[in-house]
């Protein structure tokens, strides 16, 4: 089996953004090539950002019910639920990184189930949080 991957919440909404085809096409190759494996993992902020994204913020959004089923697809994945002891992890970790809380949070995620590899835009390519590796999938 692969190393478990995690894959942040710009990867998901790519998915459903028709105003950016190649992050679109490259999001689909994620999926495809690791949706069968077991191997994604998700958290519950990931969902939660995830709806709220491609409602409000994409140019042509979703319906909340397109969203909702969305959602409902995503949560059949390998979900990290936040709980209070990730949240003060994340804390700790945001100080400690020097990163946002949210941004400190998916990675507390990751690292809860032992991933290797999180697939994100929002962070330094390549930096490492222990074991951790952050790629931006859709760099150039």
């Amino acid at each position: 089996m692969s190393d478990r991957v995690f894959l942040d919440t710009n990867v998901l909404v790519y998915l459903f953004d028709r105003d950016a085809p190649t992050k679109q096409k490259k999001a689909r190759e994620i999926l495809e090539s690791q949706g069968g494996t077991g191997t994604i993992v998700i958290s519950t902020q990931v969902l939660e950002e995830f709806y709220v994204n491609v409602t409000r913020k994409l140019g042509k959004p979703l319906s909340e019910q397109e969203a909702e089923g969305a959602v409902r697809d995503f949560a059949l994945l390998d979900v990290v639920e936040i709980d209070l002891p990730m949240v003060l992890r994340a804390i700790a970790g945001a100080r400690t990184h020097r990163l946002s809380l949210w941004d400190a949070l998916i990675v507390e995620s990751a690292q809860a189930r032992a991933c290797r590899r999180l697939l994100t835009e929002d962070l330094q390519h390549g930096r490492h949080f222990g074991a951790l590796r952050i790629e931006n999938p859709f760099r150039l």
